[in-house]
């Protein structure tokens, strides 16, 4: 486990505010449950932050405001190994889809596994797991 002074989760590129957030920071954000079930068939109560609450603090916009060419910025999503994925911000925003993407830092009410590291993103609505990355560290907005 990190001390709790060290950065979990770094928010830069077309953002108006760079985050570097320790866990401190992220219980501050409002708190999401979801149940779901992960790529070994283990339904768990994942506790976290919505990504959008996390990226609305360095500037991006959601709801009526996500609209015309910022329709067009994606997240890089980043991890401590290296994999790499990318989203379209409408897939965190509320207002376009109903099912979350929650920041998950526990499970079941303990801490993740060693080998989801600090941070995973849980999707409940994708039927693969690709992009239910582990070991998150940085989320890089873009314009495309």
């Amino acid at each position: 486990m990190l001390p709790e002074s060290d950065v979990v989760l770094v928010v830069d590129g077309a953002v108006e505010h760079n985050l570097e957030l320790r866990l401190s920071d992220l219980a501050r954000f409002p708190r999401q449950s979801l149940r779901a079930t992960d790529e070994l068939g283990r339904e768990s109560l994942f506790d976290g932050v919505l990504v959008a609450e996390i990226l609305k603090p360095a500037g991006v916009m959601f709801g009526k405001e996500l609209r015309g060419k910022k329709l067009a910025d994606y997240p890089l999503v980043d991890t401590a190994d290296g994999y790499r994925v990318v989203f379209a911000l409408p897939e965190f925003d509320p207002s376009f889809k109903q099912n979350p993407v929650l920041v998950a830092h526990s499970r079941d009410g303990g801490p993740l596994a060693e080998t989801d590291g600090q941070l995973r993103l849980i999707i409940p609505s994708e039927k693969r797991y690709a992009r239910w990355v582990r070991r998150l560290v940085a989320l890089h907005v873009a314009h495309a």
